[in-house]
């Protein structure tokens, strides 16, 4: 690995889920309509964080969904390599619902498009309400998240690494030097 500096720990991940929870709650006045729908890999991880959370905040089991927009990216014709491409699994009428579409670093825009693309084929939801663990600017399309949990304003030289205990064996965020 390259140069890195870590950004939060386990109990700084676990403070911003938890306000950012709170904030989805009371943006929409308590957890009547919502769904919950995690992006593959690290949002899917982190929407089961989300889901535990208001279920112990409000006692209610949300319905969540997995995403996976790789047959949905503008990139997936042009890539040299191989796409590893998932199931998406939501079980669930997202009509007239207001989804939660949850990822991990909000960057280009590029794949939260990809990810509303994908969402259309299953619905027509009341709302879409974008929540970023990490917005790291260079927006190339006008995307916006609606919960954030940390701006880190990056340069081209670097990236941002989330770690999650599930699939990495730490929770952790990284600024790596590339």
């Amino acid at each position: 690995m390259d140069e890195s500096t870590k950004v939060a720990d386990k109990q700084g991940l676990n403070r911003i889920l938890t306000r950012i929870s709170h904030e989805i709650l009371e943006k929409n006045r308590g957890s009547n309509n919502i769904v919950l729908i995690g992006m593959r890999t690290r949002g899917e991880f982190l929407a089961k964080r989300i889901l535990a959370i208001i279920k112990r905040i409000d006692n209610v089991e949300l319905p969540l969904g997995i995403l996976d927009v790789t047959l949905y990216r503008d990139d997936f014709r042009t890539s040299l390599k191989q796409p590893e491409v998932s199931v998406s699994d939501i079980s669930f009428d997202i009509n007239e619902k207001d989804v939660i579409l949850i990822d991990d670093v909000l960057y280009t825009g590029r794949t939260v498009r990809s990810a509303l693309n994908a969402l259309m084929d299953y619905g027509r939801p009341s709302s879409i309400q974008l929540c970023i663990l990490i917005d790291r600017g260079h927006r190339e399309l006008p995307i916006r998240a609606d919960y954030v949990g940390k701006n880190i304003p990056t340069s081209q030289n670097q990236e941002i690494k989330v770690k999650m205990e599930e699939i990495d064996g730490e929770d952790a965020i990284y600024i790596i030097e590339v």
